[in-house]
This record gives structure tokens, sequence and C-alpha cells, in this order.
């Protein structure tokens, strides 16, 4: 077994590499170690031994990236790794390279995770300014990065902090930069040796104005845990609020948002109906882009009224489904089929007919690669008026067969219950109401016989409307 031992960085690693491809020394001979060196004080890095005579291996312009970024990867065995995917490269194995073979993927997933590593650095990192008095550095800054990436970091912030000092400790190097030249300490007595915990004036301000800007009735929790992961808190000046005002937030402060003067304040209740307490909306200019509610934001489209305008009968439904949403037409799928079965013994032509449904977009949730009907909520079901009314006014039908409960509620309200309505011709302003079951109901009767009862039931009530309207 030969023993490699090198400085814990890419060049180091990258000159003892090629040494090793040129003895032709398999990635298993091969027992890879790093020392730690001991420059003085922000010191200049010597160069790695015998990389100006190092071999040359032309490697993809890709690869080289991925290399070089899996290099910052905090991994004991990573420089073994590395060897092993420039082993199989140089023995002709391009495959090395695809994240579908199993190097290839670990050395993607190690690549990913620095650079989400370099990202994470350049925008958590908080530096503090120093008093005057204290000298050099100006601003401070304290970070624990999740791999050896404070190099990388230092450069973009050299490149962007103009000719001010500054000093970024973390728990096992520092990078410092006097205005002009950035220098690297590796040493892990560092973290230690540079405290950052001053008072900076301007830090005051900003919890103020962080204060003054975090709405609670717009928090999402999951979201802020997401851009904003619990474990930069502590390093942040705003982290030690957060938690404080997620908790406000729990415990009420989202219903009056960051009025909390106005929320404070005692006055006398006021009785309104409901409808007359929502927040007036525009009315959409067309069905396609309404959002008088939230049900737009998962269906495919809205899913409008289909059938003659002059037509005499309509049939209200509940909403559209699986299949009504796809196509954008109402009643395509099962429900819609056994509906047409029961317009057929019944006598009724569809095309005479006008059909449609008191909630325009589907309400559904998943249940593995299949979307399941969801019955709308009453809130929904009121949003959605405004185009049932127009429906009622343009259409003009003399009879309406409400199929389901929901559709009787959205002419009725929610106490009108289907039971109590079936069998009956009920007025509704200048039209009678019909009301029986939803052609899905019987679908999902598992007897044959009750099925059949339903279906009966169905017909019987587009029997009754055909006889309302003398034909």
């Amino acid at each position: 077994m030969r023993v490699i031992i090198i400085d814990d960085d890419f060049d180091a690693w990258r000159a003892a590499a090629l040494d090793a491809l040129a003895q032709q020394l398999t990635p298993e001979s091969i027992d890879w170690r790093t020392a730690q060196a001991e420059p003085a004080l922000f010191g200049e890095a010597a160069s790695p031994a015998g990389a100006a005579d190092a071999p040359h291996i032309r490697v993809s312009r890709e690869l080289a990236s991925l290399l070089k970024d899996a290099a910052h990867f905090r991994d004991p065995r990573r420089w073994s790794f590395l060897y092993r995917v420039l082993w199989r490269w140089a023995q002709g194995d391009r495959s090395v390279a695809s994240p579908a073979d199993e190097d290839g993927a670990r050395l993607y997933k190690m690549a990913k995770a620095v650079r989400r590593a370099q990202h994470d650095m350049i925008a958590y990192v908080r530096f503090r300014q120093r008093e005057a008095s204290l000298g050099a550095p100006e601003y401070v800054a304290w970070y624990e990065p999740g791999h050896d990436v404070l190099a990388w970091a230092a450069e973009h912030f050299a490149a962007r902090m103009g000719r001010s000092t500054w000093l970024i400790a973390t728990p096992d190097a520092a990078a410092m930069f006097d205005g002009e030249r950035l220098q690297l300490e590796r040493r892990r007595a560092l973290a230690s040796d540079h405290a950052v915990d001053t008072p900076d004036a301007a830090e005051a301000l900003w919890m103020t104005y962080y204060r003054s800007i975090f709405n609670p009735a717009r928090l999402n929790e999951s979201a802020l845990e997401q851009h904003m992961p619990v474990r930069f808190w502590k390093g942040l000046p705003e982290g030690a609020l957060i938690p404080q005002l997620v908790s406000d937030a729990r415990g009420g402060a989202r219903r009056v948002a960051q009025a909390q003067s106005v929320g404070a304040l005692v006055g006398k209740p006021v009785q309104v109906e409901a409808q007359d307490a929502q927040p007036e909306r525009d009315a959409p200019t067309s069905l396609d882009n309404c959002r008088r509610c939230d049900l737009w934001r998962n269906a495919t489209q809205a899913v409008p009224g289909a059938g003659p305008s002059g037509a005499r009968i309509m049939l209200l439904g509940e909403q559209p489904g699986d299949q009504e949403d796809l196509k954008g037409e109402p009643f395509v799928g099962p429900a819609g089929q056994l509906l047409h079965d029961a317009m057929q013994r019944a006598g009724m032509p569809r095309e005479q007919v006008y059909l449609t449904n008191a909630v325009k977009h589907f309400k559904w949730e998943p249940r593995g690669k299949r979307r399941l009907h969801k019955t709308p909520a009453q809130q929904e079901v009121q949003a959605c008026s405004y185009w049932l009314e127009q429906e009622l006014h343009d259409v003009g039908a003399r009879v309406i067969v409400t199929l389901g409960a929901t559709a009787l509620a959205a002419l009725f309200g929610r106490r009108a219950t289907l039971a109590a309505h079936i069998g009956r011709v009920v007025p509704y302003r200048d039209k009678l109401v019909v009301a029986t079951y939803h052609p899905s109901y019987a679908l999902r009767q598992n007897d044959e016989a009750a099925r059949e009862r339903t279906v009966a039931a169905i017909v019987e009530a587009l029997e009754r409307a055909r006889e309302l309207i003398g034909s």
C-alpha cells in the first residue's frame, strides 16, 4: 500500500494524483492522507511539491469543474474517491462522468452540495462593523459553512466590498482582506483567536426594520425554513427575533397582521351578514380569469355550461370531474355517461338541454396518481354563484333539475336538504325546481339493485321536468 500525504486542498491533490497516474498506481494501492500545514498567521501558502513537473491528462471541462467543486466536500475519503474517478477517466472509461454511473452520481451529488454551500455562505454571512478605535479589520463575521467553501466566498466578498478591510472566521479557518490582498489561514485555532461578537450601531436599526416588515398574516413557516434554514439563524442578527415572531403569529397575530395597534383597540361589535363582510372584488371579465376563490389554482381550466341559450330545461350539477376538467366540457366522464343514459330513458334529447355546474372548477385531492373529487365548500359555491346567476339570466330555462345536494344548496342555501326536496316541485323565482340525485351517487352504489333505484329516481325527475314544460 502506497501512502501519499498531501495538504488538504485541491492543488496539492491534483499534483499528487497526476504523479500517481504517471506511475500507474491503482486507486486500491493508495492510502491518501492529509497533513494540516502550520504557516505563520495569514502567511502565504506554499505551492504543492512537484506541481511544475506533474504530467498532464486531458479531461472534459465538465469533469474538471465537478472534480474541483467536489474537492471541497467534507469527507475524509474524498481524495481517494476523486482519484478513483480520475483513474477511470484516464483508463478511457468516460461513463464515470455520467450521473447514471455509481461514481458519477456520487460526484454530481458532492459537487451539488458544495455549490449549495457556496450559495448559502454568500446569502447568510453577516458582517458586523467594529469601532474605528479598534483598527483593522473594519468588519468581522462568524460563519459555520457546511463544506470547505471559505476560499471561494472570500474571493466573492473581496471583489464586492471595495477597499474595506474585513475578517471572516469559521470553526476551521479564516479569511482576511486588508483592502488590497486576500489571505487565508487554515489553522483550527483561529476559531477562538478572533472574537466576532462585537456591537454594531446599525444592527439595532436593522432589527427595528425587520420587525416592521414581518407580516404574520402572510407567514408560511415551511417556506421560511426552506429559504432560510434554521441552522443559519444563530449567525443572523434577525435570527434572534424569528422564533418570537413566529410564536406571536401562531398565537393570533395573523388576525390583525401588522396593525397590532388597531387590533388592540376596544370598539363596539357591529353585526353584519357574512356576505357583506367579504372584501369587494372587481368582477372578472370572463370565466377563464375568475379568481373569486382559490379553486382555479389546482384546476386545469374552468368548465362553463353547455347547451342552447333557449333551452327550457337546465340540469345543474355540483362541479366538473377529472375528465371534465381535462376536456373543458360538463358531464363527459362516467357520471355524464350515466346521466346521458337516464336522459335517453326519459326521452330528453341532450342537445335540447342546458348542462352546467354550481362550481366551475374541479376541486380534488391527490390519491396516489389519481385526482379524487372533493366536495366544494359553501364559500366556494357562493363565490361561483356569480357565474350561475349569469347562466340563469342568459339561458332563461323554465325548469331546473338539481343533481345532488350541492346543486340544491346553490339555489336555496345550505339548509336545504335533498331528502326534503326529492319528489317535490319547488318554485324558485320565476322557475320551477325538481331535485334528484347526482349520477355519481348511483356510481358509488355497490349493490346493483340500489344503483338501479337511484337511476330510476333520476329518470323520474327528468320525466317530471318534461311534463312541467309541456313536452
